[in-house]
């Protein structure tokens, strides 16, 4: 078993560790580079076919990381469309 692979990132704040790799999709676990605290997921929604951000319970987001977050999510669509053509 490999270990997770930490996506390195613009981010001054938070960390993107890839947690699931399937053959079309994979999952990460979005988390706090200060503390270590997860914040979230992002994986794979079939009813809107794309990626979503699955906020944990509690958790808060300046505008700068949604910023952050939508930027991952908008660079794993763009390869996975990529790797689909």
């Amino acid at each position: 078993m490999s270990c997770p692979e930490t996506q390195k990132t613009f981010s001054e704040w938070i960390d993107f560790v890839e947690i699931e790799k399937k053959p079309k999709t994979s999952a990460w676990k979005v988390v706090s580079k200060h503390g270590g605290k997860a914040l979230g997921i992002i994986k794979w929604y079939g009813p809107w076919r794309q990626y979503c951000f699955f906020p944990d319970f509690s958790t808060l987001y300046s505008r700068m990381c949604l910023g952050d977050i939508t930027s991952f999510i908008e660079k794993q669509m763009q390869l996975r469309k990529k790797e689909a053509s």
